[in-house]
């Protein structure tokens, strides 16, 4: 086998074909952190070409380097960061890493903009979103406020927002995570720059609303001629939108080559190795006479909105679920999928009595759930289970692994004694692919996908016959995605489970559903074999997510 080296030279594979100038040209740049007293290495002397005009992606998993590389050419790292002697992060064949802080911070914002993976914590809760645009602009220019607001106005319309003139005086929590991501596009515009950097701008966006955000960086790009840096971890996304990709992993250029000729013939083991995460295969079929485990009839969720004034308040009643009806069998997973606000996690919930319904009959194993009160359902608390999206937010921070999983044992009086319990917890862990020696750490000791991991072991420790899964792997690489979907097919096959799985990836739910329903505004649009919907989809709305899934189309 070839070195490392000859899949990851110093330039570019195709450099001949270029006669202009890098834009930026990153030369053996390492940047390690001082951590606990230690240093740890987290760039180990990268090296890669931005062109004008075209869009460069850096692939990779969670922790190998792509952000901090990132961070490095546009100056944002933080203070315990350390950039090793010898370096070069030049811009049109000028080191900036010689250049001053005032200097530095010139270019950023005006030469040099970056969108952030999650607008809404990227965006200043307080002020307005015309505020925190018309700052971004008057940094970098001489412009009157009046001047710069009419030039924000015209940024929101450039990347489609509706009524630029109403929103311009919105804060971020008043619009949708695909509003919130133009407005920061918006942001990273104002001055026209010559390169826009998009860390992970869609991860946690809807198909069809990733499909608006990069097509509607292509069509910016396109018209202001500007290179886009885009790091992500959706190959679909790569394929479709780069023109160049350079791999990383464990803070190391592996391989880098033209998009094309990368997913046509990758050299190094691990660039195989993510090109064959794309989540895969499918489920065995359940027994024709599988009995039904959870069945849902009519059943309908609303919420009371309040509008208007202090004084004169105005009460509507919003259907967030509209009489919908479902069954799971044992040992089925049943998709649900749709975009935001359709309505899936408040119908899942609903199943699981975790929220009220104001209408309709649940059912759990023919019994009718939907009269008890909370502690009639007690007894059947260990026997329904949920995984959360984002397991570092539903892991009690101050609890170590071990009191995070036993603590459902306990409410739920599992376990003759600890001993008992504890062993529980090992058998849970150990069947989540975990190592048991783990009781005594903490959830933020771990990455995501080991967080995620953790959640499914506090959930089938209790031994349940049915999971309900929100969005359990969308925040995760594709490697570990594929590792996730592996857990739960092994654990539905060796435990009887069955899975009320809720998800926007549509390739996820291809690999691990039999069935899967389609929501859009609290309504079921269609419903059947997940080969039928996702090959044959029967409604416009549908064709829309399939296409945005598999496609990333117009």
């Amino acid at each position: 086998m070839r070195s490392n080296s000859e899949f990851a030279p110093g330039t570019r594979l195709d450099a001949d074909r270029h006669t202009d100038r890098p834009l930026i040209d990153v030369q053996d740049l390492a940047v390690s952190f001082a951590v606990d007293g230690e240093e740890v290495k987290a760039v180990c002397g990268v090296g890669l070409q931005v062109h004008r005009g075209e869009t460069v992606a850096i692939v990779g998993e969670s922790g190998s380097g792509k952000s901090v590389t990132a961070r490095a050419i546009i100056g944002l790292l933080g203070k315990r960061s350390r950039v090793a002697k010898g370096a070069s992060v030049a811009y049109e064949g000028d080191n900036m890493l010689a250049w001053s802080a005032n200097r530095r911070r010139g270019m950023r914002g005006s030469r040099i903009a970056m969108i952030f993976q999650e607008p809404l914590s990227s965006l200043n809760p307080v002020y307005s979103i015309g505020a925190q645009i018309i700052e971004a602009i008057r940094v970098h220019t001489r412009l009157s406020r009046a001047e710069a607001r009419k030039r924000a106005i015209q940024l929101l319309a450039e990347v489609r927002i509706p009524e630029p003139e109403t929103r311009i005086d919105q804060y971020p929590h008043q619009l949708s995570g695909g509003q919130r991501q133009r407005v920061m596009i918006a942001m990273a515009l104002a001055n026209n720059p010559d390169l826009l950097i998009a860390d992970e701008p869609t991860t946690a966006l809807d198909v069809t609303v990733q499909a608006q955000i990069l097509n509607l960086i292509r069509d910016l790009q396109k018209k202001h001629g500007m290179a886009v840096i885009l790091i992500t971890h959706d190959l679909t996304i790569v394929r479709k939108f780069s023109d160049y990709v350079y791999v990383m992993q464990k803070g190391e250029i592996k391989e880098h080559n033209a998009t094309d000729a990368l997913f046509a013939a990758p050299q190094h083991a691990y660039t195989r190795h993510l090109l064959g995460s794309e989540p895969r295969g499918t489920v065995p079929p359940i027994a024709p006479d599988a009995p039904t485990i959870l069945e849902g009839r009519e059943v309908r969720v609303a919420f009371t909105l309040k509008s208007g004034g202090f004084f004169v308040p105005d009460f509507h009643e919003f259907v967030a679920v509209d009489s919908l009806s479902l069954a799971v069998k044992r040992k089925e997973t049943l998709g649900l999928v749709g975009e935001s606000g359709s309505g899936k996690t408040t119908f899942g919930q609903a199943l699981l009595r975790l929220i009220a319904s104001q209408h309709g009959e649940i059912y759990f194993e023919g019994q009718p759930i939907h009269g008890k009160n909370r502690e009639q359902l007690r007894p059947l608390r260990s026997r329904m289970q949920i995984v959360f999206q984002d397991p570092f937010s539903s892991l009690n921070p101050r609890l170590t692994v071990s009191q995070i999983i036993e603590e459902g044992l306990i409410v739920n009086r599992i376990g003759a004694n600890a001993a008992e319990r504890i062993d529980r917890v090992r058998d849970a862990l150990d069947a989540a692919g975990m190592p048991v020696n783990i009781l005594s750490r903490f959830p933020h000791e771990f990455s995501g996908g080991q967080r995620q991991r953790i959640a499914i072991a506090r959930a089938i420790a209790l031994e349940p016959e049915f999971i309900l899964l929100d969005e359990p792997t969308s925040a995760l690489d594709l490697s570990v995605q594929a590792k996730i979907i592996d857990l739960l097919r092994n654990l539905q096959e060796t435990r009887n489970l069955s899975y009320l799985f809720i998800s926007h990836d549509l390739k996820v739910v291809r690999a691990l559903c039999h069935r899967v329903i389609v929501m859009q505004h609290g309504k079921i649009v269609e419903q059947g074999s997940v080969d039928d919907v996702l090959t044959r989809p029967a409604t416009d709305y549908t064709r829309r997510l399939v296409r945005a899934a598999f496609e990333v189309a117009d």
